[in-house]
């Protein structure tokens, strides 16, 4: 019969392949045994042991486990923990971002009782707390969503929001770009830091450039005194450059070097200027097909798109439509409007087969308009406005046998109504010019 010495060894090299952490540590907190899965978990060295459960994940161990043995109801009179197994969760800094480890510990007697050990086992909740947080609506007001694309976009936006690298949201306007975009940088370990917006399309291009690098008494006429740019602003933080597909040409190398060394030189300066930012970008346009067109910089373009993020658009989230649309009845309640206020069944169907070209910010408008022209508090298809109620009352196009013939005539006309402009006919047809351009060549259309 095996004795307790055969067995140890056997369940430690058990114990050391599991991926669970495990420490064994004595009541004054000295840790006697821990597995590689515990000290990869709180990111600690291969070549430095833990050795005090007073020093585990940078945080105090003792006092939490305190804390949660006092909400548990496992505290003694004296306020110490019962050694009952209680739980709670607690967020390490690591290499690679933070992750959510939760901590499982209680004291266990040895066989012939003499003495107690305190057991700590380990499990990576990272991945569930991204996903927690996803479902949690009421974290993130404005960006609610049931949809699995989008769902997948707020889920990669978490997992990447405490890396330093650049982030492109694409997506037609209206989709919510701006909102992911302040998501991200309040996720981030930059959210204390300032979070800088600027809309690249509704800058001049003679200015844009001391808009975004600032410049120096007398680089130009009407400049009277020192002015620090946007990068300087944003320093520590996240910098936003919406509209990106804007920025001239000419300035787009100057932008990739500030980008790419984290300086640049302030209009009329040859002092360069350092600084510390996260760039996150925004484009209604395909960045990779201006680049085929020669209009934006491919190096650029690779820069910004270290993690691009497409954000889809409202007709492709049908599931969205209604639970948006009752939260901006809810949010507009708050702005003075009445909060009693229904859809109608009729205007319900309006809202789903409409095709939203100008995504969730059209929605919002159409909410408000409905609101002010209800009917005895009932939004009803009357209530919406005449884009949508038109549009409803088109007739229904006769369906052919053959869909791909169906297509191409679609195509045809459209591109007929935008005397032969793709990017005109593709936003006639609710598709992006890259979509266009596919179906086209699988339809043999040139």
């Amino acid at each position: 019969m095996l004795s307790l010495n055969d067995i140890s060894p056997i369940l430690e090299c058990i114990v050391s392949f599991i991926e669970e952490g495990v420490i064994i540590a004595d009541m004054k907190g000295k840790v006697l045994y821990h597995n590689p899965a515990a000290a990869q978990l709180l990111d600690q060295p291969v070549d430095r042991p833990i050795t005090s459960l007073n020093t585990i994940g940078r945080f105090n161990f003792k006092k939490r486990l305190l804390q949660a043995a006092i909400r548990a109801g496992n505290a003694d009179a004296a306020g110490r923990p019962s050694g009952k197994f209680v739980r709670f969760e607690a967020k390490i800094g690591a290499h690679n971002g933070t992750r959510v480890i939760e901590f499982n510990s209680g004291l266990v007697t040895l066989g012939d009782g003499s003495e107690q050990l305190r057991l700590v086992l380990l499990s990576d909740r990272t991945e569930h707390a991204r996903l927690q947080a996803v479902l949690d609506n009421n974290q993130h007001p404005g960006i609610l969503t049931r949809d699995p694309s989008m769902q997948a976009v707020l889920a990669r936006i978490h997992q990447v929001a405490n890396a330093q690298a650049a982030v492109l949201l694409q997506g037609e306007s209206g989709t919510g770009k701006t909102q992911l975009a302040r998501m991200l940088h309040t996720l981030s370990d930059r959210s204390d830091k300032p979070f800088v917006e600027v809309n690249c399309a509704a800058i001049p291009d003679t200015l844009i450039e001391s808009e975004l690098f600032g410049h120096v008494k007398g680089a130009f006429t009407g400049a009277t005194q020192n002015r620090p740019g946007r990068f300087q602003a944003a320093d520590g933080g996240t910098l936003f450059l919406d509209e990106i597909s804007e920025v001239p040409l000419h300035l787009q190398a100057k932008l990739l070097r500030a980008i790419q060394e984290q300086a640049f030189e302030p209009v009329g300066s040859d002092r360069t200027q350092h600084v510390d930012i996260r760039i996150v970008s925004a484009s209604n346009r395909s960045l990779r097909e201006l680049v085929e067109e020669d209009r934006f910089r491919a190096d650029l373009y690779y820069r910004l798109a270290v993690i691009p993020l497409q954000v889809p658009p409202l007709r492709e989230r049908p599931g969205d439509i209604l639970l948006l649309a009752q939260h901006f009845i809810e949010e507009l309640a708050k702005r003075g409007y009445p909060g009693d206020i229904r859809i109608g069944d009729e205007a319900r169907r309006v809202l789903m087969n409409y095709p939203w070209p100008g995504n969730v910010r059209e929605l919002e408008n159409a909410i408000e308009h409905g609101i002010i022209c209800a009917v005895d508090k009932e939004i009803r298809t009357e209530s919406l406005p005449q884009d949508i109620t038109q549009y409803s009352e088109q007739p229904v196009p006769a369906l052919t046998e053959d869909p791909e013939e169906a297509e191409r005539l679609a195509i045809k006309r459209a591109l007929a109504e935008a005397n032969g402009s793709r990017s005109v006919a593709a936003s006639l047809l609710g598709i992006d010019r890259t979509t266009l351009w596919r179906r086209m060549n699988k339809l043999g259309l040139r």
